[in-house]
């Protein structure tokens, strides 16, 4: 076994550094790719048009109004399944969940939005009421 000196040690210490800087770089750029405002769509998934964009106002009516342009907590983004509105939100990390897929993360509104499709199975999407 190879003795340990200082110039090995320091040698590991800077190699360690610098892998951890890499996967530091790497995790803060992934970090700022998700939670940088998530580009508009408008597709047929699965034979359902899905739709995504930022929505004016970008939340509630803090009056008690109607949801028009829905953004709530979905930081301004509405999500459209063949016309009929996906109550979307932001986690604090930057991924997406739905009211379909409460349990289960997602990169972008477009992902949620595909994964609600596969999980309605063909069913239409029942407008929910957020009061």
């Amino acid at each position: 076994m190879p003795e340990i000196t200082r110039r090995r040690a320091l040698g590991a210490v800077a190699g360690a550094a610098a892998a951890l800087g890499v996967a530091g770089t790497a995790a803060a750029a992934a970090r700022s790719a998700s939670t940088a405002d998530p580009a508009s769509f408008d597709e047929v998934y699965q034979g359902r048009r899905i739709q995504g964009a930022p929505s004016p106002g970008g939340g509630h009516d803090e009056h008690g109004g109607g949801h028009g342009g829905h953004g709530g907590h979905g930081g301004g983004y509405t999500v459209r399944i063949d016309g009929e509105e996906l109550h979307v939100m932001r986690n604090a990390d930057g991924t997406w969940i739905s009211v379909v897929n409460h349990y289960e993360t997602f990169a972008t509104p477009r992902a949620v939005a595909r994964a609600a499709v596969r999980e309605l199975q063909g069913a239409q999407l029942v407008p929910l009421a957020v009061v």
